[in-house]
Order: C-alpha cells, then structure tokens, then sequence
C-alpha cells in the first residue's frame, strides 16, 4: 500500500484494481498505525465505509476509512421528490414484449438539465430489495452539479460516457471521464458531476447485484482482456464549502432529498479497497481468432458481477473496440444466434461490424432471452462475399450490458419516439439459398 499526497485540486491517481490505497490531500492527515485513533490528526473526524457485508471473505470484502472535515450523519432529514424519468424494480410499468428493439439517441433536452435530472431509464430486471438485477439508464445533460450532490443506496454505477467530458468530484478525489473511457462510483459513494464540454450524454448500468470485478482468465493464463495495472482511483481531493446546498438519494427505488449545509465531499485522507475509478478501453487487450469461427462475446468482458450462480453473471460489462480480425474459412461478424443471457447495447463512436446502418452512437438495442439476432441484409452478403485477409476495424467501439435475468423495459423505451419500429425489417430482405450449388 503506498501513500500519496497532493493538494485538494490535484487530478491525479493511483493505478491498480481492487488494491489497498492510501492517500492524503494535507500531508499528515492520515493517522499512522491505527485507523481511528482516539484524535484523528486536524481535528478530522474517522468514518468508514463498508461495500461489503462485514464478513465477506478477504479476497472480496471492501472497505476504506475516511478522514473527514464532517461525518456523513450531519444533513437534515431525506424527504421523498419526484423520480423524473428514473425507475427501478420490479420494472412492471408494462409487459415485457419479446421483440428485438432498437432505439436512435435521446436528444439532450434544451432546458437546463443536469447529471442526476437526465437519467432516463430504458429497462432493467431483479430486485433492488434483495441485492439481484440491474437498471439500465441514458443520461442527458448540459449543466453542472453545482450545489446538488448525489450517492446511490441501491447499487453501484458504471457510467459509459458517449458524447462530453465528465469530471466526476466523489468523496475520494476527483475523475475526469471521457468517451472511450469508463467510471465506476460505487453504492454509497457521494458525488456530483461537473461537464467540461457543453452539453454529455452517456449510459449507466446500474448494478444491484455483487461489485464488479475482473472476470477470471482461465485458459487465457495470466495476461489478456484488462489489465489490474490500466484502472486508476483518484487521490484524495476535499471540498471545503458552506452554503445552501441538496443531496439526493436513491434509495429503495426512489429519490429523495435532504437539504445540508455544506459539501459532502470533505475527505481530506482516506486508505482502503472501497473506491471510486475509472478505466480507458483503449487498453482493452483482444483476444481473437485466428483460425475459425467468432468466438463468443464474453472474450471480451472488461468487467463481471457475478451472480450466487458459478458461470451465471448477474451482469457482464463487454466492449467490441477497434480490434484485428483473422480468420480461416469463416464467417467474421457474429453469426445469427439466440442466447439465454440477455444483451442491451450501446455505440459510443462509429459502426458496429455486424449492423450497416440504423445503429448510431448514443443509440442502443435491446435482445432478450431467446430473441434472434445478428447482422443485417447487407452485412450478412458482404461478409459471406468477403476477401479472407486481416482486416482491421479501426474506426468503431460499441459495448453491451449482458446480464442472465430478462431486460424489461420502461414504459417510457417502449413509448417513446425514439424508438425503432422498422427495426425488424433489417432481417426481412434474407432471401433463402437453398439448392444453390456449394
């Protein structure tokens, strides 16, 4: 574990996943040999935060302390306030149909709308209650979090920026997302969510279920998809602010909010396992084929929650970015297929290999349980007409959320504007070859 200092507006982190931290903003604040002496140093106060059930195995369970300006205890009461657009289980608005879906971007509203306002939830499965399932969400936003600050009781987020920059400020420093970068604020973790481009839009899976980890290697062996070194957690950063601010809530499903009178992210130290980061998928390392068939998409899971089921995730997190494609006698983009896990995507930048068009960034699909999917008219005749040398696919990342419970989706996804209803007619020009000459 290795100290790092820096002063309170430092952007700067420490790498590695899941490793035990320690930093101070104020070089002394961190007690040394004990973790909450009787006098922290400065007149700080000791806190921790606990991700995990207090008797979790070593190997999983995550924890950091905190060294605070104030205790998180100092805020009026929580008073409940409209959800907007943000839903949560059992996702019951509306039956769940067993179509393919597909929707264009969520425009980013014209009136002033921030990070926590412009969530819009599209589908999502489990039950918060019982620590299972996900929520899927877009965000739209084009105004800071000023004075409204936010922390998540139900589940940790994977924020997947699409178009602006974030700078994230949490209780543990500071991180600055972009598109072709991932965020992770887990449950609890306060935050509020600067943008440093005029106007952002994203994706976030909300995860109810077991903290994402690194998926295991197996016979990869020891190197390959994402590396612990490439994820970086913030130093620590403190705001020291009075005013009248609001921190928002999601808990139990709704939101809700309570005023305080300064800002919660007055950490001047912490050290622990229990922390926000952020990943660049540029350092994704592919795993492919090289002599047949395309492999399935969990060769290229970045993150996995697994589920009380060995095998049987409760969400995977799994990129397709720019990547080699080598391949004897076969048949590149992925094949036609119906699967028992269930697979919401999203396109962050350029085409995605197995659709030629109507799949656009910030856009997503949706393919439930044993519902048929794979390429397009046009791309199924030009790959089985392809030249088989290397090709490159450069100019591309897209991602999808994979999890083993049916995405239901909202009222709003199936209602809305922006929904595909020729999404289907993508398939309806494959003629059938049958009695054609080998």
């Amino acid at each position: 574990m290795t100290k790092t200092s820096g002063k309170s507006s430092s952007l700067l982190y420490q790498t590695g996943f899941g490793n035990e931290f320690a930093t101070e903003a104020v070089t002394g604040a961190l007690p040394q040999g004990q973790n909450s002496p009787q006098k922290a140093p400065f007149g700080l106060y000791t806190e921790q935060i606990s991700g995990t059930p207090f008797t979790a195995a070593r190997a999983t369970n995550r924890r950091s302390w905190l060294y605070r300006l104030r205790p998180t205890v100092a805020h009026r009461p929580f008073k409940q306030i409209s959800n907007g657009n943000w839903r949560s289980t059992p996702f019951d608005e509306v039956p769940t149909p067993p179509n393919q879906m597909r929707w264009k971007p969520i425009p980013v509203p014209s009136k002033p709308t921030d990070f926590v306002e412009g969530i819009t939830t599209m589908a999502g499965n489990g039950d918060a209650l019982i620590h299972s399932g996900v929520a899927i969400h877009i965000y739209t936003a084009n105004k800071s979090m000023t004075d409204r600050f936010f922390f998540n009781a139900d589940g940790e987020m994977l924020i997947v920026p699409q178009l602006g920059k974030l700078l994230l400020h949490t209780e543990f420093g500071k991180i600055e997302a972009a598109p072709g970068e991932i965020a992770v604020i887990q449950r609890g973790v306060k935050f509020r969510v600067e943008l440093l481009e005029k106007e952002a839009r994203g994706y976030v899976c909300e995860n109810y279920g077991a903290l994402l980890r690194l998926p295991d290697l197996g016979p990869i062996g020891a190197n390959g998809l994402a590396n612990p070194r490439d994820f970086l957690t913030p130093v620590a950063s403190f705001e020291e602010r009075d005013g009248d601010f609001r921190l928002i809530c999601k808990f139990q499903g709704n939101l809700w909010e309570a005023e305080i009178d300064h800002s919660p992210l007055a950490v001047v130290a912490w050290h622990g396992n229990y922390a926000p980061y952020k990943y660049d998928l540029a350092n994704f390392m592919c795993i492919n084929t090289v002599t047949f068939d395309h492999p399935d998409p969990s060769i290229y899971t970045v993150l996995t929650s697994p589920s009380e089921i060995p095998g049987t995730a409760n969400f995977d997190f799994v990129i397709f970015p720019p990547r080699w494609m080598v391949a004897e006698h076969t048949f590149r983009p992925p094949w036609f297929h119906r699967n028992f896990m269930n697979e919401f995507m999203g396109l962050i930048r350029g085409q995605y290999d197995a659709k030629a068009e109507g799949f656009v960034p910030g856009g997503s699909s949706l393919h439930n349980c044993m519902a048929g999917h794979g390429p397009d008219s046009e791309t199924f005749e030009k790959a089985t007409a392809a030249e088989l040398k290397p090709v490159y696919l450069a100019d591309t990342l897209a991602f999808m959320f994979e999890t083993r419970f049916v995405c239901r989706p909202t009222k709003f996804a199936l209602e809305s504007s922006e929904l595909d209803e020729q999404y289907f007619e993508c398939w309806q020009n494959l003629p059938k070859h049958f009695g054609q000459s080998k």
